[in-house]
């Protein structure tokens, strides 16, 4: 499982907004960028895209998109395979992890920032402080 190093600030923004949706929740736990949410987004619904594909869908650089790609992966929210081309070469086709590996990669995330939040609560006075 990838390690995963949540920010504090980022998780009061996520605890003062009345609604948060998918998109705020996935960026606030996993640490990523709102393109970034956005490109997994766009990558669960066209499963085995190509970073070109990818980069007309969301109209951003490939080197950008590649950059959140690699980002996604180290998160464990994509994965990459490679496809032989019948000319020759290969190119290279990402999948997004699917929505229910990455709901349960979230609360297995907050499972481990609320224990340590915990912990830091319980040691709280502690040292006379």
């Amino acid at each position: 499982m990838p390690t995963v190093d949540p920010q504090p600030d980022r998780f009061r923004e996520l605890m003062l907004d009345d609604e948060p949706g998918f998109e705020d929740v996935l960026t606030c736990v996993f640490d990523v960028q709102r393109h970034e949410a956005r490109t997994y987004l766009e990558l669960a619904e066209r499963p085995e895209s190509t970073v070109a594909e990818l980069s007309d869908v969301l109209d951003r650089d490939r080197s950008n998109v590649n950059r959140s790609l690699s980002t996604l992966r180290e998160k464990g929210l994509a994965s990459r395979n490679r496809r032989l081309l019948d000319d020759g070469g290969h190119v290279y086709q990402y999948t997004a992890t699917p929505v229910p590996e990455a709901r349960e990669l979230m609360h297995e995330t907050l499972d481990e920032w609320a224990a340590y939040v915990h912990e830091r609560i319980d040691e709280f006075g502690e040292d006379g402080a």
